[in-house]
């Protein structure tokens, strides 16, 4: 049931009636965050914030107005996000503000923005209706008729982001109705020739003459329906498939070649092509578990980016998967089988960045080396890499900081170690020098996170504080010149690190190059496609030495590594809100945080190991369950009927 904050505030009785400790904790922590929010970041706000960022004035386009009134809304949460961000780094208030907070202030407004996530409504979100993706639909066909994935390579690549996309244009229906032609025909005999393999699975055998064919059409329909749809279809449903296979007999069709048009009515059908959510839910509740077909699919798409397979079907129509334990059992199995690189490749490269690498551009002179197979490569390291902390249920902190890596022939030149690994075989090699181990030290990362012709320790300090600490760090302000922009003479004679320092003169830029540079220059070592040097590119000694704001010191990229991988929580915590956003398909909101925040106990009690972080996520509220909220019922499907 979703509490409200009104409710706790009006009906003292519903908190004397609490029957789990999780509910009267849940309200303490609600009260708490009531009693900062009043008293210490409403006058923080009014004292710094408001006059440009008020109703009056509204600088940038931010009005905290709205998110003073409703703090624990949903449109509030980015407002809070950006506070946190610019607080913290010193940026708000600006310098030519007449007046500025003491430390204490500062740190009293992160502490209480970081609780207001308890005056959110319990809410699970929406169950988010998308389209499949190109990797996706490609598997998909794969399971369902034995077809090479690459059938979907015509299709364009998505663009990562926030969510997925959905629409559907005039011509992506032409290409999957082109794909679902080319499909059929490779599977599919016409003509009323011999049936194969496939089609006989498909649809059995053809009635006897004189028997019901549009009977045995319709079981037919139901079972292809069945798997195509990854849940029982409505009798609706099968009515419109039903109308296709007609529309095939009246053309003058045989029976195969009829429920072969109905069988391409159902690859080209938004129930195919897109995850959506039950056609039924429970009158007069807000939010619901999802059923075991959502949940299914849900799961099979996280880890494998495919259809469920029998097993997973079988549970969902038997209505056992929804229960814990039967579903812990489900992740470790799908965790287990080979298909599981779909969680590296749909999630670990868009969170890591190596998305970026296949089409990166680099100097060739310089780096002559970064052919495709050197990029290939790179990226397959990062996988194998991953998979193995995954499928050893190994913790978080050896993403960081380890002793091993995964190496061909290829990358091995890069790491020195060409003459002990050779030839196309990747092998899991022990390494010896402490700097390396780990995503920091990996050739692919530190070539993404580079210009084409240098390194770029602005770069490799944000994609750490960001993608591995999870922390957000501002944009840039306008109008700052980059490097490659600074008065050459002025330059002429100092290194990398001299010429990224000279940031810091500019107070608009001090705040936010103070924490980015040292972590960047901690990892200069590493030119810009990963490989071990003591000279940067003007031939100036490289200084990896550098203090953090918290006052810890490191001289090489061995001694930030330990830094970075003390932050236990910070890793975790980063990994998991990341990973939950993408399983569920839409940024995390308000009550969220308090989800996250129940699943880090479980997690750090088990040693942050990886598999545990999987499980919380799939076992946990947001995932299993969903908001009702009122769908638009889609009619294109009858009018998208294949020609």
């Amino acid at each position: 049931m979703a509490v409200t904050l009104v409710a706790f505030m009006l009906s003292p009785t519903l908190r004397c009636a609490a029957e789990s400790k999780d509910d009267a904790d849940f309200v303490a922590l609600q009260d708490a965050a009531r009693k900062s929010f009043k008293e210490e970041i409403t006058p923080f706000v009014n004292s710094y914030c408001t006059r440009c960022h008020g109703q009056q004035k509204q600088r940038g386009g931010i009005n905290f107005g709205p998110a003073l009134k409703k703090p624990g809304e949903t449109a509030s949460s980015q407002r809070w996000r950006q506070a946190i961000a610019v607080v913290k780094s010193h940026e708000m208030p600006p310098e030519t503000a007449g007046q500025q907070p003491t430390d204490e202030e500062r740190r009293k407004f992160l502490e209480g923005i970081g609780q207001i996530k308890f005056l959110s409504v319990k809410d699970p979100g929406p169950f988010v209706i998308r389209r499949l993706t190109k990797v996706e639909y490609g598997n998909t066909l794969h399971d369902l008729f034995g077809v090479d994935p690459a059938v979907a390579d015509e299709l364009p690549d998505e663009v990562f982001g926030e969510g997925y996309l959905n629409t559907l244009s005039p011509l992506q229906s032409e290409q999957y109705l082109a794909i679902a032609n080319e499909v059929l025909d490779r599977v599919m005999s016409t003509n009323a020739a011999q049936p194969t393999k496939v089609q006989m699975q498909l649809f059995g055998k053809t009635p006897s003459r004189g028997a019901d064919q549009r009977a045995a059409a319709r079981k037919v329909a139901r079972s292809l329906a069945r798997v195509a749809y990854r849940r029982p279809p409505s009798e609706a449903e099968l009515d419109v498939l039903l109308r296709v296979f007609d529309l095939g007999r009246e053309n003058k069709l045989a029976y195969p070649d009829a429920l072969r048009l109905m069988l391409k009515g159902v690859l080209v059908s938004p129930q195919f092509l897109y995850i959506t959510p039950a056609l039924e839910t429970e009158p007069g509740h807000s939010i619901v578990p999802l059923d075991d077909y959502q949940l299914a699919s849900r799961l099979s798409y996280l880890l494998w980016a495919s259809m469920p397979d029998a097993e997973l079907s079988e549970l969902a129509d038997r209505g056992k998967l929804h229960e814990p334990e039967v579903l812990k059992v489900q992740v470790k199995r799908l965790l287990e089988d080979q298909r599981s690189r779909a969680l590296f490749d749909g999630f670990g490269a868009q969170w890591l960045g190596l998305g970026s690498l296949k089409s990166k551009t680099f100097d060739t002179a310089k780096f002559p080396q970064m052919s495709t197979m050197m990029r290939s490569a790179m990226y397959d390291e990062v996988r194998l890499f991953f998979e193995d902390i995954v499928r050893e249920n190994r913790s978080v902190i050896s993403l960081v900081d380890c002793n091993y890596t995964f190496l061909d022939g290829t990358l091995a030149a890069l790491y020195g170690l060409d003459k002990k690994v050779t030839g196309p075989r990747w092998r899991k090699v022990k390494l010896t020098d402490a700097n390396r181990g780990g995503i920091l030290g990996m050739p692919g990362i530190l070539a993404v996170t580079s210009f084409p012709d240098r390194t770029s320790p602005v770069k490799r300090g944000v994609w750490v504080l960001e993608q591995v600490l999870g922390e957000h760090v501002p944009p840039p302000p306008p109008n700052v010149p980059n490097l490659d922009k600074q008065d050459k003479q002025t330059v002429e004679n100092l290194t990398l690190r001299q010429r990224t320092e000279l940031h810091r003169k500019d107070v608009v830029c001090a705040s936010c190059h103070k924490v980015l540079d040292p972590i960047g220059f901690g990892l200069e070592n590493f030119d810009a496609i990963g490989r071990w040097r003591v000279q940067d590119d003007a031939g100036g000694a490289i200084d990896a030495v550098g203090e953090l704001p918290d006052g810890k010191h490191f001289s090489s990229p061995k001694e930030l590594k330990t830094i970075i991988a003390a932050r236990k929580d910070d890793l975790a915590r980063n990994l998991t809100e990341k990973l939950l956003a993408y399983a569920l398909c839409r940024q995390l909101e308000g009550y969220d945080g308090i989800v996250v925040d129940h699943m880090m106990k479980t997690i750090a009690k088990d040693g942050y190991r990886m598999q545990t972080l999987i499980t919380e996520i799939v076992t946990s509220y947001p995932f299993t369950h969903q908001r009702i909220q009122e769908q638009i019922a889609s009619s294109s499907y009858e009018k998208q009927l294949p020609n």
